[in-house]
């Protein structure tokens, strides 16, 4: 038989085959839905889930308890067009804040409304409100303003305690990060009594640290205990990238029930103070020369507490040089290294309570009662 005669009828069976695969690939679903006697498409029976753990139950519990008392802020800037000389107002930012008292007034982070022209808080039930400023601590990053509200007065959040926090407590932070507005994040204290320095050379003290996610637009937002007690403001974060690496801090809520009350009443903070005059960049040089840690006085005004006490400045002698006094190196009890630490230590009294100063003079340590006086 010639090559061609034998090549045609393979070249039909290998053809047909190939067809037949194709068909039965393309069928199988069908025979096996056929075989199997199942539908093809229709949705799976819901298997029942049961109870909620009582983890779970009691934060959602405290969410939905809390979540009325959490505000979004958005703040605005005016800004001039160079060449028109018209002014716009323009976006600036976001954060989160809380609701204080019945009066309407809503604390935050003095960071989330500076240099802002008009800020507005929005409730959690869409309603939203021009706000004003109150007053503000800079010291302390803390912000209070006031909103109109007449009807429907969101709960103010109610207020624990953080004297008493331990490390390895749970801890519930509610904000609006990058503008997601009312999201929760869990997580526990992970240490206590951190001081964090700012921009503007305050250092704040005793500030609670957590692991709950803290990003930008969370800053001044609730930090909560378990029992849905504000026991801080969330403040700032560690973070090398911006966002949160596990690292967060809170501003505690006893200092803020101490800082918030003032200014309501005056609009600032009144700082209890030793009456000295005292500068951050020149300590550091003359406790580097002298060897010493503490705080250099360098002046004490007439009439202050701290000439009471019987405190001495330093001297300038005729070529110009500076002969030491009293050198500030304990509050009672508590070593203080330089001006921020000093002013931080006093900011834990109020005005009229007295402090026992442990200070160097001559090369000798002595200890002096000191009744604080206000700050200016």
């Amino acid at each position: 038989m010639p090559a061609k005669d034998r090549f045609l009828p393979r070249l039909f069976w290998l053809t047909l085959a190939a067809a037949l695969l194709m068909v039965l690939w393309r069928g199988m679903p069908a025979i096996e839905a056929w075989i199997s006697g199942e539908p093809s498409a229709t949705p799976r029976t819901v298997t029942a889930r049961g109870d909620l753990a009582a983890d779970e139950q009691s934060t959602i519990e405290l969410f939905e308890k809390s979540r009325a008392s959490v505000v979004y802020i958005t703040t605005r800037a005016q800004v001039m067009d160079v060449w028109t000389r018209n002014v716009f107002s323009v976006p600036r930012g976001t954060g989160s804040g809380f609701i204080w008292d019945n009066a309407g007034h809503v604390i935050t982070n003095l960071h989330v409304i500076e240099g802002a022209s008009e800020a507005t808080v929005k409730l959690a039930d869409g309603r939203s409100f021009k706000a004003a400023l109150v007053g503000a601590s800079p010291a302390h990053d803390i912000a209070v303003l006031k909103i109109g509200v007449s009807f429907k007065r969101p709960p103010p959040v109610p207020v624990g305690t953080s004297g008493d926090l331990k490390v390895g407590q749970k801890v519930f932070a509610i904000g609006n990060p990058f503008g997601l507005d009312w999201t929760l994040t869990t997580g526990i204290v992970s240490a206590l009594d951190r001081s964090l320095g700012g921009d503007n050379g305050n250092i704040i003290e005793h500030l609670i640290q957590t692991d709950a996610a803290i990003n930008p637009g969370n800053s001044g937002g609730p930090l909560l205990d378990s029992a849905g007690r504000l026991i801080g403001i969330s403040t700032a974060i560690y973070s090398p990238s911006g966002a949160s690496a596990g690292i967060g801090f809170a501003v505690p809520v006893d200092t803020v029930n101490r800082v918030v009350p003032q200014l309501i009443r005056g609009g600032k903070y009144i700082r209890p103070a030793l009456g000295i005059e005292v500068d951050e960049g020149l300590n550091q040089r003359l406790t580097q020369l002298l060897g010493i840690e503490g705080v250099v006085i360098l002046r004490v005004p007439p009439g202050s507490a701290a000439e009471a006490a019987g405190l001495k400045g330093a001297t300038l002698t005729r070529d110009g040089g500076i002969v030491p006094g009293d050198t500030i190196i304990e509050v009672d009890g508590k070593p203080v290294d330089s001006v921020g630490k000093l002013l931080a230590r006093l900011d834990d009294y109020q005005v009229g309570d007295v402090v026992k100063l442990t200070i160097l003079r001559e090369g000798e340590k002595r200890e002096l009662p000191v009744t604080l006086q206000p700050g200016v």
